[in-house]
């Protein structure tokens, strides 16, 4: 069985525990304590060296880290996956732009307003910066969205769970979508699958 290494609240160990909920694969999970630096331990980093999660083991042994990256592995061969060429490409068009445009902002946002709230007077003017840059990545977002059910071609997919990891959470790093409809209307749709369970229910210790 695959084992999966996740931290608690986590926007992107969120994506592949969604997945992994969305399509029924099993996976041994295991929860690791980021703040308590616990994935700086030896014991961690003799299975992942760079000491971030999430990062998957697979059954055979073999390591995959990138929150994406592990979605993308354990869509492989389920309905999550875009079933054409163009569908994929733009699936992987959409999970970079998440990743360079939305969770760069919106994640240090949130770790410092919502998870460890005592830094954000210190870092106001940090969290002033990614705030504005999120609302942009998100308007971009908007744009696309407008007029779509989900981020590419095929329907709800890998990529949908990849940028709504973060952006369902941009709330709690103070980053409002009021002025964002089209992404407002895809995140019901998005909680409105099949077997969707929230942040709170899958990252469990």
């Amino acid at each position: 069985m695959d084992t999966l290494y996740f931290t608690l609240g986590s926007g992107n160990s969120f994506k592949p525990a969604l997945v992994l909920r969305q399509t029924g694969r099993r996976c041994r999970m295991l929860p690791m304590d980021v703040l308590a630096g616990q994935t700086r331990q030896p014991e961690f980093l003799a299975i992942n060296p760079r000491g971030q999660v999430p990062y998957l083991v697979t059954s055979d042994g073999v390591g995959l880290g990138e929150s994406n990256a592990i979605a993308w592995y354990l869509a492989e061969g389920t309905p999550l996956m875009p079933a054409t060429a163009l569908a994929r490409a733009q699936a992987v068009q959409w999970m970079i732009y998440e990743q360079t445009a939305l969770e760069p902002n919106i994640s240090p946002a949130r770790f410092f307003t919502h998870i460890l709230p005592g830094e954000r007077e210190r870092r106001a003017a940090d969290i002033a910066r990614w705030q504005q840059a999120a609302q942009a990545g998100l308007a971009e977002l908007d744009r696309h969205l407008q007029g779509r059910e989900f981020v590419t071609d095929h329907g709800y997919s890998v990529a949908d769970i990849a940028v709504y990891g973060y952006t369902h959470l941009a709330a709690e790093g103070g980053v409002s979508l009021a002025a964002h409809a089209a992404v407002q209307g895809w995140m019901a749709r998005v909680l409105a699958t099949p077997g969707y369970a929230g942040i709170g229910e899958l990252l469990v210790a």
